[in-house]
Formats: C-alpha cells, sequence, structure tokens
C-alpha cells in the first residue's frame, strides 16, 4: 500500500473508498451516499444527533442495522411529535427489540425534541445553528490524509458545539459525539484524499449553493 493510497481499499467496482467502510455493504452503501455530504435538512439533523447519542458505547453498524426501527420508534425524528411523548412512550420503547433499549438514550432523545424546538425559535433552524459551527478551513488539515484522521476524535468545534448544547440542556452529545455529527452531516470532509466520495460530497456543497463555511450563496 502506497502512502497515497493508505486508509482506502479498493472496491470490486474498481472505485477507491475509505477502508472503515470496507467490512460490509451497509456501510459501504452509508460512505457512498450519506456520510460526509452536506445535509441542512431539520429532521435528518436532528435524527443524526439523537442516533450518535444512542451510538455510545455500541458500533455505527449496529445503529444503521436499526435506523428503520428508530424511525419508526420515534415519529420520524420529528421533534414536535417526539416533545409530546411521555411515560408510555418510554415503556412503549423500551419494549422495542428493533432499537437500542436504554431507557437514558430514550430519555435523552425525548429531552433534546424539547431543546431543538428552543434552538429553532432563537435560531430560525437547527441547520442554521449546527453549521455555524462549521469549522474554518484554514483549521483543517491541508490534506485529509488517514494519518491525519487517526487522532482526529474531536476538533475546536465540536467542543464548542458541545459545551453550548449541554448547557442549553442537551444530554449525550459530548464532544466525540458532535465530532462524528459534523462528519456525517458534512460540515467537515473527512473522506480520505483519493476516496472517489470526497469529491462527490465536495460536488454537491457546490450544488447546495454552500460556501466554504458552509452558509447559502442564494
Amino acid at each position: 500500500m502506497t502512502p497515497e493510497r493508505a486508509g482506502l481499499f479498493e472496491g470490486v467496482d474498481g472505485a477507491w473508498r475509505c477502508r472503515w467502510c470496507e467490512s460490509t455493504p451497509v456501510y459501504r452503501a452509508y460512505h457512498d451516499s450519506e456520510w460526509g455530504f452536506p445535509v441542512t435538512d431539520e429532521r435528518r439533523l436532528f435524527e443524526k444527533l439523537c442516533l450518535e447519542g444512542f451510538q455510545a458505547g455500541l458500533s455505527w453498524l449496529t445503529i444503521l442495522n436499526k435506523r428503520e426501527a428508530f424511525r419508526r420508534g420515534f415519529a420520524e425524528f420529528d421533534a414536535e411529535r417526539m416533545a409530546r411523548f411521555g411515560p408510555k412512550d418510554v415503556e412503549r420503547l423500551l419494549a422495542d427489540a428493533g432499537i437500542v433499549r436504554h431507557r437514558g438514550k430514550i430519555e435523552s432523545a425525548i429531552n433534546n425534541a424539547h431543546r431543538v424546538i428552543e434552538l429553532r425559535a432563537e435560531f430560525g433552524s437547527l441547520a442554521a445553528y449546527a453549521w455555524g459551527f462549521e469549522p474554518d478551513p484554514a483549521s483543517r488539515p491541508k490534506r485529509i490524509t488517514h494519518e491525519a484522521l487517526r487522532t482526529m476524535t474531536t476538533s475546536p468545534e465540536s467542543v464548542a458545539m458541545s459545551k453550548d448544547l449541554k448547557k442549553r440542556g442537551w444530554s449525550f452529545v459530548g464532544p466525540t459525539t458532535v465530532y462524528a455529527f459534523m462528519q456525517a452531516m458534512g460540515l467537515v470532509n473527512d473522506h480520505v484524499e483519493g476516496c472517489h466520495a470526497r469529491e462527490q460530497a465536495l460536488k454537491a456543497r457546490a450544488e447546495m449553493g454552500l460556501t466554504p463555511r458552509g452558509r447559502s450563496r442564494r
């Protein structure tokens, strides 16, 4: 493996991909079409913050395999509907074998639904709030390589966002969780240089009219 291909693998289709998605087709599909692509959709952003909280201590593959069950159980992550959940809903979810049955995480997701409604009232949208923490490109590594990513589990911006969310009453939003959210939602593009999806994610950003700091030109 040459240094230029470190952290990558070549698929049967001849495309080079980030090595973390090599183990299963589910990971590869997620890598190719979602991870690192910019997202401004409110439901998807809130869903991801909730699911990252559920992932704590587990693999992301576990969450991906249960994602449809999570969506059914949590009203498609519609924050207004989730904010109306009560004790009976908590018990319903604890009995749902399709999701991660952890009382603290379930109650956290419901709590965070209330908090995101408050946040939207202040900032207009979760997207406006979250993208306000997008890193300045100058603060990022000049090249996203396997070596550069090895210890990059948080960033100053994820620490700041985590701290602010906690002050606002959110839970299960530590700096590592928030950085994973930023990676997945395209606030940072951590596809390794040479990965075919890296340029596609950059193209998607341009097509959405996003500036390097995530603000729309439109």
